[in-house]
């Protein structure tokens, strides 16, 4: 399923939870999972409102008053590390969760001028915080999420009232976790993207532009804060499945940009790091070709798959761990099959199977080998078997 953020009037953690619960998550389910969260001394509370005449959800956390009463400094990365590891959350949330924490510490970190290990969250933001963000993730998961899109984000205007006092809106962490993304500003003076809402579709979102192309299957409306009386201050959340048309309703037609260096001056072994940075950075693929160049120099084409609006970032990366001084840049239209991901039991555990569907009951089935390799490693099993047991459990 893929979950595409129309972003009109930004985003924050409560109004993507309010999306999301609108989108059918279930709000007790969602209460039940952040359960097996250590903390307490909050509630949970869902209700529907209207922003500027468009109906909405409002999902809505509150910090109970003894807890507000608290004096704090706060929760550090170590903090969040240790309720997050203590909990019972599956492997793959807790993962993600600290992932997201971890940005919006560095966040912190690099506007305030402090060491990553001295950034504290005031307690009862670090509430807020781990519910908007476990929540997401809880709900994302039940709603069988596998890819999440976004519009540009809308980051309002004007001054926000911050622990630390007055700030300008965007707020600056908020605009260092946004670093790459598209952004712009409406004339309404308010935060309309907060440092949450920018850390979970910053971390989130494999690409950010329109909406791709795919069956429309659910819809939700989360509500802000505010209520303005000409702008409808929600974050809308549409809901699909990656089918198009043209190549049979199992296949799904785009274009990619193709961007390419030649580069015959490079120690071999950097390619290995550059081409983890720029698959980490959202590239749909990297490959290596080599080539004989002028003077019957041996070199590599180093070629890279993306969408449009990952083509600056990853250009940087490229131009700045790599010798090469230019790049150029191609268009090319592409077919791609369906594909889902579904967990399968076997002896060795649970492992991820990816199954592409070709129509007519055809499908091509494989394991995800990360998972396989790390099952393998850890039971000290070879590789092949995992491989084969995922393959005999669907």
């Amino acid at each position: 399923m893929i979950a595409y953020f129309d972003c009109f009037s930004g985003i924050s953690g409560d109004m993507t939870l309010g999306a999301l619960v609108d989108a059918g998550a279930s709000l007790a389910r969602m209460r039940e999972e952040l359960c097996r969260l250590p903390v307490n001394g909050y509630e949970l509370s869902g209700k529907r409102v209207e922003r500027a005449g468009m109906s909405a959800r409002k999902v809505h956390v509150r910090i109970k008053s003894e807890v507000g009463s608290l004096k704090s400094e706060g929760r550090t990365w170590k903090d969040i590390q240790k309720i997050v590891r203590g909990s019972s959350l599956s492997p793959a949330i807790k993962d993600k969760g600290l992932f997201i924490f971890r940005r919006l510490f560095e966040a912190e970190a690099e506007v305030h001028g402090k060491r990553f290990d001295r950034v504290h969250l005031h307690e009862l933001g670090a509430i807020d915080c781990i519910v908007d963000i476990f929540g997401v993730l809880i709900c994302l998961d039940i709603l069988d999420v596998t890819r999440v899109h976004s519009s540009a984000l809308n980051l309002g205007s004007g001054i926000v009232q911050a622990e630390h006092g007055i700030l300008p809106a965007p707020s600056p962490a908020a605009v260092e976790l946004l670093r790459g993304v598209p952004v712009y500003s409406s004339d309404i003076p308010y935060e309309l993207t907060t440092p949450t809402g920018a850390a979970l579709i910053s971390s989130l979102a494999s690409g950010f532009g329109p909406m791709p192309m795919m069956h429309i299957a659910g819809t939700g409306t989360g509500a802000g804060d505010k209520n303005f009386r000409n702008h409808p201050n929600v974050l809308r959340i549409i809901l699909g499945t990656e089918q198009g048309t043209g190549a049979g309703k199992d296949a799904l037609k785009g274009d990619v940009l193709v961007m390419e260096t030649n580069i015959d001056d490079m120690n071999p072994q950097a390619y290995e790091y550059v081409m983890e940075r720029l698959f980490d950075d959202g590239a749909l693929d990297v490959y290596l070709t080599p080539v004989i160049m002028k003077k019957g120099r041996p070199g590599i084409v180093l070629t890279v798959l993306c969408t449009e609006d990952r083509r600056d970032a990853l250009s940087e990366i490229v131009l700045a761990e790599t010798t090469s001084i230019g790049l150029r840049f191609s268009r090319a239209g592409r077919t791609i099959l369906t594909r889902e991901i579904r967990t399968v039991d076997t002896k060795y555990g649970k492992i991820p199977l990816k199954t592409a569907r070709l129509g007519k009951g055809r499908k091509k089935v494989s394991p995800e080998y990360e998972d396989c390799k790390r099952i393998a490693r850890k039971l000290k099993v070879p590789l092949i078997e995992v491989m084969k047991a995922a393959l005999g459990g669907r």
